[in-house]
């Protein structure tokens, strides 16, 4: 009791000191103890900088006290608070890993997943931290399926996998608009779109990517050699049916139908 009065007193005497001398010096020679506390005030004052500059001195020499699980974890939230999402998500990384039973370690795994999911770029630049948020998210909800983030988690996930989508929508949608120029793009285009809808078959973007087949083998009947026109605008009718069948109500049912229109003057026989 008189220990922690004492702690009370000397974090009170920095505190005011701060406020009118330079922060560097205040604590060169303080505490590791007292500079945690002082850095805990820091951070519920919401100055996460100073906080977190603070917790980045002493963090390692805390390892072992009984302040060291609440300084990493502090240390993590304070550049999430920060929006430093890269740097929040390897301190809680560390926190969890070094700490697999502590107190926040659930909390610290939504946070850091939250985190690196708010971080992600838009869906044409390169995803790579897309990926890593995803697989932080699916291990969380498989490590914690009862949790009451799970919901927000789920969200999270499935917006995700739209961007992921979405990228490779666009990417079909611009070997499309390439056709023939240097190969076969429309056949490039086929593939990509068909490689989404497997790996995302619940995806926002399924009528888009389906229809984009659709379109993509009839222009390539279109633009076919004599030989190959009758069996690709075969292919481009069963893709129709397969198309009308899964959306009966599309909104590109109208383009749909006259690509069949045109496609069904080459596949019938008098």
């Amino acid at each position: 009791m008189k220990k922690s009065l004492i702690l009370f007193v000397l974090v009170a005497i920095v505190l005011s000191v701060l406020s009118c001398s330079d922060y560097n010096k205040i604590y060169k020679n303080a505490s590791d103890e007292t500079r945690y506390e002082v850095a805990k005030k820091y951070y519920q004052r919401g100055d996460y900088g100073k906080a977190a500059s603070i917790l980045e001195s002493i963090v390692i020499a805390m390892k072992g006290s009984e302040y060291a699980e609440e300084s990493l974890f502090l240390l993590a939230m304070t550049y999430y608070n920060q929006e430093d999402y890269v740097t929040a998500s390897h301190y809680f990384k560390r926190y969890y890993t070094t700490y697999p039973r502590a107190m926040f370690v659930e909390q610290a795994r939504f946070i850091c997943a939250k985190g690196l999911y708010l971080d992600t770029p838009e869906p044409r630049l390169d995803q790579t931290s897309t990926y890593a948020a995803l697989e932080e998210l699916l291990l969380y909800v498989d490590l914690y399926p009862e949790s009451v983030h799970k919901d927000e988690a789920q969200e999270m996930i499935n917006n995700l996998q739209d961007k992921l989508v979405e990228k490779d929508y666009l990417a079909a949608q611009l070997y499309y608009n390439l056709g023939n120029y240097m190969g076969n793009n429309y056949q490039a285009c086929v593939v990509t779109a068909q490689n989404a809808l497997r790996d995302y078959p619940f995806s926002i973007y399924r009528e888009d990517l389906s229809f984009l087949v659709l379109k993509a083998k009839y222009q390539m009947a279109v633009e076919s050699v004599e030989d190959k026109k009758i069996e690709r605008y075969r292919d481009a009718v069963d893709e129709y049916y397969s198309f009308i069948n899964d959306f009966p109500e599309s909104k590109y049912m109208k383009d749909a139908n006259n690509i069949f229109k045109q496609s069904s003057k080459y596949t019938t026989t008098d």
